[in-house]
């Protein structure tokens, strides 16, 4: 059974990643070096953060380029918002009497900025705050808290995160809402992998707060799950199509869930209105399909697609 909890902050409670990579992107043009697209920026960064640099910025001095990176952070440090489900996620590490701690590279200023404005400054028990290779610091906080390995959770999003688990002997979440992609967290071996907080609580909920049997018990009960989705037609004809993490960054259509005691077309409404903020009108039904097992969604599923058409 969990009963402690320690948290990444970047990418795991709050979505800094747009200013990191302007930040790193500034230190690039800085250095003469080619600038980064996000998905390239996502692909290419690690922590400890000293061997992104040691590839792209070799010759220059790290206090330097420390230098540049923050002159532009600082800018956007307090327009750093708290990603989806995670301050309900905290209020559940309240109401399950959770022990939580963070354990970040993040600098202690912004953190107290960025807290502060989510509004999650009294939500942990201990801080340990930039701290660039977590695995030098995860022994000393389960030893100094007295935390039992079997009762906690490394959470975060980052390959090094789940590294520093491993190296600490304790279990590991990898979340899709930060820096790395599916394809990398599933090389770090992490317990268990979900598309974000809302997810994890629920796995914990259904577990008796455990989680004892790794990835497959995503899918608690074993069945289908009845989802939809719609290809959104706007005036000239013309497609959306979204990707996230959880399909391995494949392109597709928007939709998610059919909720118990909602029909299907309300769920399709609320799903892309969840998703993209549209109103959607002229639905109509194509097809449905079985998806079992796809090898591009983050963990083994059977689903049954119920696909529209929709303006």
């Amino acid at each position: 059974m969990i009963r402690n909890i320690i948290f990444d902050w970047s990418g795991t409670l709050v979505n800094d990643l747009p200013g990191v990579w302007k930040a790193t992107n500034h230190v690039l043009e800085q250095a003469n070096v080619p600038t980064l697209t996000l998905d390239e920026f996502r692909n290419e960064f690690q922590l400890p953060f000293t061997g992104f640099y040691e590839r792209f910025t070799p010759d220059i001095p790290l206090e330097k380029l420390e230098d540049w990176f923050h002159s532009s952070f600082r800018e956007v440090c307090g327009k750093v918002v708290p990603l989806p489900h995670a301050n309900d996620f905290l209020d559940f590490c309240k109401s399950e009497k959770f022990r939580c701690f963070i354990l970040s590279t993040v600098k202690p200023e912004y953190f107290t900025v960025q807290a502060s404005n989510a509004g999650m400054d009294d939500c942990f028990e201990k801080l340990y705050l930039g701290i660039w290779d977590k695995r030098e610091k995860i022994h000393e906080i389960i030893s100094d808290n007295n935390l039992l390995k079997d009762e906690t959770l490394y959470i975060g999003d980052m390959q090094h995160d789940v590294e520093t688990a491993h190296h600490g002997g304790i279990r590991s979440c990898a979340l899709l809402t930060g820096y790395n992609t599916l394809e990398q967290l599933r090389k770090s071996k992490p317990t268990i992998i979900t598309s974000n907080l809302d997810d994890l609580k629920t796995l914990l909920q259904g577990n008796n707060l455990s989680l004892s049997t790794g990835l497959a018990q995503a899918a608690n009960d074993q069945r289908p799950i009845p989802t939809v989705g719609a290809l959104i037609y706007n005036a000239l004809g013309q497609v959306l199509l979204i990707r996230t993490d959880k399909w391995s960054g494949k392109w597709g259509i928007p939709g998610g869930k059919i909720e118990y005691g909602e029909s299907s077309e309300n769920a399709l409404r609320r799903e892309i209105a969840e998703e993209t903020k549209l109103v959607i009108s002229d639905i109509e039904f194509v097809l449905a399909q079985d998806c079992i097992g796809s090898e591009e969604f983050y963990r083994p599923e059977h689903f049954i697609l119920l696909n529209y058409t929709c303006r």
